[in-house]
């Protein structure tokens, strides 16, 4: 796969010179930047820019807070620690399979992470060289992604994460692109375009929101990585128009007239309506850094549904529209499940997702957020994978949002900030992968119950058969 270099794209040790020289805060961004005419995406550009990156680093040569806390926060992590040794494998399983190695996988993710950003803030190579000898371990040897219905789970989040790490090390003079390129495409992405597509052989509202969101964040960020635009064009169309209820319509059915909208997870637990929300930011900060303005789509809907979460994750009240979902698989079981009332939460529970949010829309666009800049900076500052507990649900995030997304306000020049490259063209995303199970078999409504903090869900129990029945207060 031949790479395509945008204007974008700057060699890591100048930019970080660059960086170094100014030795004070770097001009905030006023718009996305916008792929070049006839060529491919801009790298970096994944959740991170050059400009980001460059960033971070002369506000932590400055000694600027909080960006030396959350540095801090870095720098203390196992993960972000130079001599990493991986631990490839060549099928990992999620699940079911023998043996359930994905714990190998995600902290193997984290440590190329961690270690690309710790390079890119200080400077030291000996990080970058960490990260890459992570990441070409990886694409030497894994070749499929295995397991029960959680394998899509699996294919969604590290995906994501996987294509983020390397995104931050692709002009590594020792990090094998092609190869690492080949990996995301036959090994994560395949699964997560079929789940958008199939959902596992089950009626398509039989698997919750974050299902379909982690699915459109790895199709998104390897299209991305490799390139591929008719994969960033899938991800993107799903996002406004998908069946599944990962769909930002569907994932936040409601708008209620005090402007908050109803996540619909909500009426699950908290832990999965925080991941929710964290998911859904990564894919507008990874589609925001190519052009495209998804976190003003809809009359900023996001802003409406994370403001939400925000609220009633503090402890506030909220409204909660009942809705009942079908489930089942498609020509075999059916049932239904119905959510009446937004659950109980613990106002302690925090995930590294709100420092993102809360800077583009307060910072970037001028736009009033108080309970995602309240919560934010409840969790500030954020930390990373392993911060937040050893199992999988403490590494969903790659975190560190403090450091990584403050950044300072956007002039009132009277531009608006808003991105300008063209709209996708609104294909439908094709099928890929593998095949789906047989009917009935193999489906799960709840994914893997070792996630960190993840509280049982209240109210949600009815069987039946049918479809997605919203029944709405105030105005749609």
């Amino acid at each position: 796969m031949t790479h395509v270099t945008s204007t974008a794209q700057i060699s890591r040790r100048s930019m970080l010179k660059a960086a170094g020289a100014a030795g004070v805060a770097v001009s905030a961004v006023t718009a996305a930047p916008a792929t070049a005419a006839g060529a491919g995406f801009a790298h970096p550009g994944l959740l991170h820019t050059a400009a980001d990156l460059a960033r971070m680093a002369a506000k932590v040569k400055a000694g600027a807070a909080p960006y030396t806390a959350g540095f801090a926060r870095l720098t203390a992590n196992r993960h972000a620690q130079s001599g990493w040794t991986p631990h490839p494998q060549t099928t990992v399983y999620r699940g079911s399979g023998t043996p359930q190695n994905y714990a190998t996988l995600y902290n193997d993710i984290h440590a190329a992470y961690q270690n690309g950003l710790r390079h890119h803030v200080s400077g030291d190579d000996a990080h970058a060289d960490t990260a890459v000898a992570i990441l070409n371990a990886w694409s030497s040897k894994l070749a499929s992604v295995e397991g029960s219905a959680d394998r899509f789970l699996a294919a969604g989040l590290y995906g994501y994460q996987f294509a983020n790490a390397a995104e931050l090390v692709r002009d590594h003079p020792d990090f094998d692109l092609a190869r690492f390129q080949d990996m995301l495409s036959k090994v994560f992405a395949p699964l997560s375009d079929d789940f958008l597509v199939r959902h596992n052989g089950a009626v398509v509202t039989n698997y919750w929101t974050n299902w379909d969101l982690c699915a459109m964040a790895c199709v998104l960020a390897t299209g991305i990585f490799c390139d591929d635009k008719a994969q960033v064009t899938r991800a993107i169309d799903y996002f406004k128009h998908g069946e599944g209820l990962g769909a930002i319509t569907k994932a936040i059915p409601v708008v209620y007239d005090d402007g908050l909208a109803e996540w619909l997870e909500a009426g699950r637990d908290q832990g999965h309506a925080l991941l929710g929300v964290g998911l859904m930011g990564t894919f507008c900060e990874m589609a925001w850094n190519q052009g495209y303005d998804l976190y003003g789509y809809d009359d900023s809907r996001f802003l409406k549904g994370a403001q939400y979460v925000a609220k009633w994750s503090l402890g506030g009240d909220v409204s909660y529209t009942a809705n009942t979902r079908a489930k089942g698989a498609v020509g075999g079981w059916s049932g239904r499940e119905t959510a009446s009332a937004a659950a109980g939460v613990d106002p302690a529970m925090t995930r590294p997702i709100w420092a993102m949010i809360a800077n583009h829309y307060t910072k970037r666009r001028g736009l009033p957020a108080s309970y995602v800049t309240r919560i934010a900076a409840k969790s500030s500052p954020e930390g990373g994978g392993g911060d937040y507990g050893p199992n999988s649900g403490g590494y969903d995030q790659l975190g560190f949002g403090t450091l990584a997304f403050t950044r300072d306000r956007v002039p009132d020049t009277g531009a608006s900030p808003a991105p300008t490259a063209p709209s996708p063209s609104g294909a439908r995303p094709q099928t890929g992968g593998t095949a789906s199970p047989a009917g009935g078999q193999d489906l799960a409504a709840s994914g893997s119950g070792d996630v960190v903090g993840w509280a049982a869900a209240a109210g949600v129990t009815a069987v039946a058969g049918g479809l997605l029945l919203l029944r709405r207060r105030g105005r749609a």
